[in-house]
């Protein structure tokens, strides 16, 4: 099947490659020409403007536009909703406002655009691990693109089936679920990354209490030296607090012990902020999730060593880095 690709960045130029890998033809897009000679390198179809990039896309056309939320993805789309005709499909696949899906959704409706709004997760990992994706959107658009879905999820895998779910036909195992009308999926996403948020405090709280019971204002009796690097190590094999989360703090601590190389710094990328108002608008008690944010604000004033294992996660799952790290 082929797909069409605005925006070459980390998940992006990864997406392609995974589609590449299992049999489909992409046609990529990105202003920064380096990328699309990448990527043209690796057997895609490369597009130096717009209007190419939408001449050389076989109809009903699919483009996925993964590019930052906000002000990039609108006028990308806006443009796309100029260039393409009834019966195309335009996948947003970053990180945009739920609500901006709805209006989007209502207004390339009126021109015969079919939308879908992809919540995706899996970083720089995806290449291999494959995508979790929540899909909102023109179920028909859904249903047409499947066989991209599919391929980018990672697949059933090694994972035992969860108990009661005998039966059940549904593409959750496989890793890719439609959620409903446009707007879901990324509501999905955003929920996602506030839990996400939450998790990753909780780690790095805990990591800091095994740090700090070392230090000189601990009796002598109860002060411990403990190995955090073997610690989360240990926490892999069998715990209950065992994750993904947890394997990508482990890999950082076996390479930077003291997490020397990170300053504690943490951004935020906006899902949890509007996770929040989600909460409040609900009237929704989210007190562990509204704190983890809250603390990430507090993380550009002053750091802890939860901060930087924080830090440290953004970066193995994501690729993020504090502002001014190379």
């Amino acid at each position: 099947m082929q797909l069409g690709m605005i925006g070459l960045g980390r998940m992006g130029g990864n997406i392609v490659r995974r589609l590449m890998r299992n049999g489909h033809t992409c046609v990529v897009y990105d202003t920064n020409a380096a990328s699309v000679a990448q990527l043209a390198s690796e057997g895609a179809t490369p597009s130096q403007d717009m209007t190419s990039f939408i001449n050389q896309l076989q109809k009903p056309r699919a483009v996925w536009v993964m590019l930052p939320a906000g002000a990039i993805t609108e006028a990308t789309v806006n443009t796309l909703s100029g260039l393409l005709e009834a019966g195309d499909t335009i996948i947003d696949g970053g990180n945009s406002n739920y609500q901006d899906d709805v209006r989007r959704a209502k207004a390339l409706a009126e021109k015969g655009i079919r939308y879908i709004d992809v919540g995706t997760s899996g970083g720089v990992w995806g290449l291999d691990r494959g995508y979790c994706m929540m899909i909102g959107g023109d179920k028909a658009a859904f249903d047409h693109l499947d066989p991209i879905f599919k391929t980018l999820a990672p697949g059933v895998g090694t994972i035992e089936k969860t108990p009661g779910r005998e039966g059940r036909k549904s593409t959750a195992e496989d890793g890719y679920l439609y959620t409903g009308p446009a707007g879901s999926g990324h509501f999905v996403k955003m929920v996602h990354n506030g839990i996400e948020y939450g998790l990753m405090q909780a780690y790095g709280e805990g990591l800091d209490i095994l740090k700090g019971v070392n230090q000189e204002s601990i009796p002598a009796e109860r002060r411990y030296d403990l190995n955090l690097a073997d610690i989360t190590e240990l926490w892999r094999r069998g715990s209950v607090v065992s994750s993904w989360l947890l394997d990508l703090t482990a890999i950082s601590l076996a390479e930077d012990p003291e997490l020397a190389s990170y300053s504690g710094y943490v951004e935020d990328s906006g899902e949890g902020r509007w996770t929040i108002q989600a909460a409040i608008e609900e009237a929704v008690p989210a007190d562990v999730l509204t704190a983890a944010l809250y603390t990430r604000f507090r993380s550009r004033q002053d750091h802890t060593f939860a901060e930087k294992v924080l830090s440290a996660m953004r970066k193995q799952f994501g690729g993020h880095k504090e502002p001014g790290k190379a």
